[in-house]
């Protein structure tokens, strides 16, 4: 999967590849990382190439904050952006794509799905807790599954993109 971010004034490109578990292989700038990650809420413990590291990621208005290493950055998903202000996102070529929010406030119990899952119309993307009960999260319609931006554990509100899907026109909406 493709990625566009901005960090501060830099715009960078990368791919990941989710491989399995909480496992990815990221390339960036030609050169392929291969990473392992454990969230828990703001905090995500990093393994890349063998070395421990840890970050704090807060969502903003903006996008995200990540704190590593001591230091701030603001990163932003360009593709989102792109997204929220009604666009399309470039190279779909006749795909619509969409995303799961959470109701309310809540914390994620568990999402079984991964990047790349063909999902079916009412099938469960997210699992959350909000209020003592527990509400599974369906997909609006079948689908690939594009993203996944949150684990168990965080906690979420109204407008967070949990997950992302990705669908086809049918052939009669294309046309129009």
């Amino acid at each position: 999967m493709a990625y566009h971010l901005k960090t501060n004034d830099q715009t960078m490109d990368l791919e990941m590849e989710k491989l399995s578990g909480s496992s990815a292989r990221v390339t960036w700038k030609d050169k392929v990382y291969e990473m392992s990650s454990m969230r828990r809420g703001k905090n995500i413990m990093m393994t890349v190439d063998g070395r421990q590291v840890s970050a704090l990621v807060e969502k903003t208005a903006e996008g995200k904050t990540v704190i590593l290493n001591g230091r701030h950055y603001r990163i932003q998903d360009l593709d989102e952006m792109a997204k929220g202000a009604g666009r399309k996102k470039a190279g779909l070529s006749g795909a619509q794509s969409d995303i799961v929010t959470p109701p309310m406030p809540a914390i994620v119990i568990q999402v079984p799905v991964a990047i790349g899952d063909v999902v079916s119309e009412g099938d469960t993307v997210v699992v959350v807790s909000a209020m003592k009960m527990e509400t599974s999260l369906k997909a609006p319609y079948g689908g690939t599954v594009t993203r996944i931006s949150v684990g168990e554990g965080d906690k979420v509100m109204p407008g967070d993109v949990l997950v992302g899907i990705e669908r086809e026109i049918p052939k009669k909406e294309k046309d129009k």
